[in-house]
C-alpha cells in the first residue's frame, strides 16, 4: 500500500505460497537457501522496502524474501484460501482487524512483542493487534482521520474562517448555518453499504469515549455510543443528501469539489487539497459531551505470520526488521499515502514542524481506539452499517438502531 485505508482503512491483506529451495555440493553441505514468501497488496513494491529486503537478506545469508504482487481486492481472498487449503504464504500484508479471525481458525501464529517494543508506539496501536493477551500482527501501516474544511464557505455562512469547530454541538450547528446560508452541504456524511461507513462511525464513538467490545463482552449500548449515533442522526439534514450513495473517497472528491463545508478524512487528502486553490483548513475531530481528549479510530494493517510453512520464526524476524523504526520511518513519512506515524521520533517532530497540516493526525491517537476485534469481522461491521444506514434514512431511532445492533453483534464477538 501504502496504505490501502482507501475505504478509510483501508485496504487489506496478502499472501502467496511459500517454496524451499536447496541448494548443495557434491563435496560440502551446505544450508538450504529458504525463501519467505509475502503476498504484498497492490500493483508495485514501494522502493522503501525494496531497500530494505535486500538489507536484510545480505545480512541473512541463504534467505530470500520473494513479495508476490496480487490486487487490492483480491489480497485477502488469496491469503485466506492459500492458508484454509493448507499451502500458506510465510508473510502475509492483512487489515489487523483480520487477525482475530485467522487466530481463531488456527491458520497465523502469535507475533510476540517485548514491553520495549511495546512502548516503542504510539499510545494504542498495539491494542489493534493484541487479543488473548498476545499479538497477532506487526503494525506496518496506519491511519487515523481529522475535520477538514473549507474556509471559503465558513466565511460565506458567516462563520470565523479560522475557527473549526471543537465539539459536536458546534460542528452540527456550523453544519447547519452553511447549508441555510449557501445552500451548500455542510458536511459530508459516508454511508455506503461499505466498509468505511462502520469506520467514520467509530470516530463519533472514539471523539466521545465509546467502546464496542471489551474483551468478549460487547458494551456498544451505551450513553456513549447512543450519543454518538444521535448526533449523526442529528447533522445528517445538513449534510450531503442521498448518504447512503457515498463512500469516503467519493465525499472528498464532493469535498474537493467546494461541494461541502467539512469532512473526516486521513492524511491523504491534505496532499490533494494543496494541489487547489480552495482555502482549506484541518484540526482535530470535534469531541462529544463524553470526551476525555482528542480521539480518533485507529486503523492498521498488520504483517501475519502464518502457520504451517516451516520458515516462522525467520519470517517474524522480517517482519519486526522491515517495521523496526529505521525502515518503517522511510516507508511512512513519505507523504500524501495517508500514513500516520506509528511511532514517536525526533524524525517525526521534524516532518510536523515542516508540515502543521500533520498535527490533528498525531494528537488524536492518545485517546483513539482500535478497530474492533471479531471473529467474523464482516459480520460486525455490516451490523454497524445496517444500523447507521437505519438512522440516517429515518427508518429506526437511535435508541431502537442500538439495541437492535448491540444484540446482532454478539453471534459475531
Amino acid at each position: 500500500m501504502t496504505f490501502h485505508v482507501k475505504t478509510g482503512l483501508l485496504a487489506l491483506s496478502l499472501l502467496g505460497s511459500t517454496a524451499l529451495g536447496l541448494l548443495g555440493t557434491a563435496v560440502t553441505a551446505q544450508a538450504a537457501d529458504q525463501e519467505i514468501s509475502w503476498i504484498y497488496c497492490g500493483d508495485k513494491i514501494d522502493p522503501i522496502h525494496e531497500k530494505y529486503i535486500k538489507e536484510w537478506e545480505g545480512k541473512n545469508a541463504g534467505w530470500t524474501v520473494k513479495p508476490e504482487l496480487v490486487g487490492w481486492e483480491q489480497c485477502q481472498d488469496k491469503a485466506t484460501t492459500l492458508a484454509a487449503a493448507g499451502n500458506p504464504v510465510g508473510m502475509a500484508y492483512v487489515g489487523s482487524r483480520t487477525l482475530k479471525e485467522f487466530a481463531e481458525n488456527d491458520l497465523i501464529v502469535p507475533v510476540p512483542m517485548t514491553e520495549d517494543e511495546k512502548k516503542s508506539y504510539y499510545p494504542n496501536i498495539v491494542d489493534t493487534v493484541t487479543f488473548d493477551d498476545n499479538q497477532w500482527g506487526v503494525p506496518v501501516a496506519f491511519s487515523t482521520k481529522a475535520l477538514y474544511w473549507n474556509k471559503e464557505l465558513f466565511e460565506k455562512a458567516g462563520l470565523d474562517p479560522e475557527t473549526p469547530p471543537k465539539t459536536w454541538a458546534e460542528e452540527i450547528a456550523f453544519a447547519k448555518q452553511i447549508k441555510e446560508k449557501t445552500g451548500i452541504a455542510g458536511y459530508g456524511l459516508p454511508a455506503k453499504t461499505f466498509d468505511n461507513t462502520m469506520h467514520q462511525f467509530m470516530h463519533w464513538v472514539y471523539t466521545n469515549n465509546g467502546k464496542v467490545i471489551d474483551g468478549d463482552k460487547i458494551v456498544m449500548d451505551s450513553p456513549e455510543v447512543l450519543a454518538a449515533l444521535q448526533a449523526v442522526k442529528d447533522i445528517t439534514p445538513y449534510s450531503v443528501e442521498g448518504a447512503t450513495a457515498y463512500e469516503q473517497n467519493e465525499i472528498r472528491a464532493i469535498f474537493l469539489d467546494g461541494k461541502a463545508g467539512m469532512i473526516q478524512s486521513a492524511s491523504g487528502a491534505a496532499a490533494l487539497l494543496k494541489k487547489t486553490n480552495m482555502k482549506w483548513g484541518v484540526a482535530p475531530l470535534p469531541l462529544g459531551p463524553s470526551a476525555k481528549g482528542e480521539g480518533t479510530l485507529l486503523i492498521t494493517d498488520s504483517l501475519a505470520v502464518f502457520k504451517g510453512t516451516g520458515v516462522e520464526e525467520k519470517a517474524i524476524e522480517f517482519a519486526k526488521f522491515i517495521t523496526s523504526p529505521g525502515p518503517q520511518g522511510e516507508y511512512e513519512l513519505q507523504g500524501g499515502a495517508g500514513l500516520t506515524p506509528l511511532r514517536p521520533s525526533a524524525k517525526v517532530d521534524e516532518f510536523v514542524k515542516a508540515d502543521p497540516s500533520w498535527k490533528p493526525f498525531i494528537d488524536g491517537i492518545a485517546f483513539g481506539g482500535p478497530e474492533p476485534l471479531f471473529k467474523d469481522y464482516k459480520g460486525f461491521q455490516n451490523a454497524i452499517i445496517e444500523m447507521v444506514q437505519s438512522v440516517v434514512t429515518g427508518k429506526a431511532e437511535p435508541a431502537d438502531a442500538l439495541k437492535k445492533a448491540s444484540a446482532a453483534i454478539e453471534e459475531y464477538k
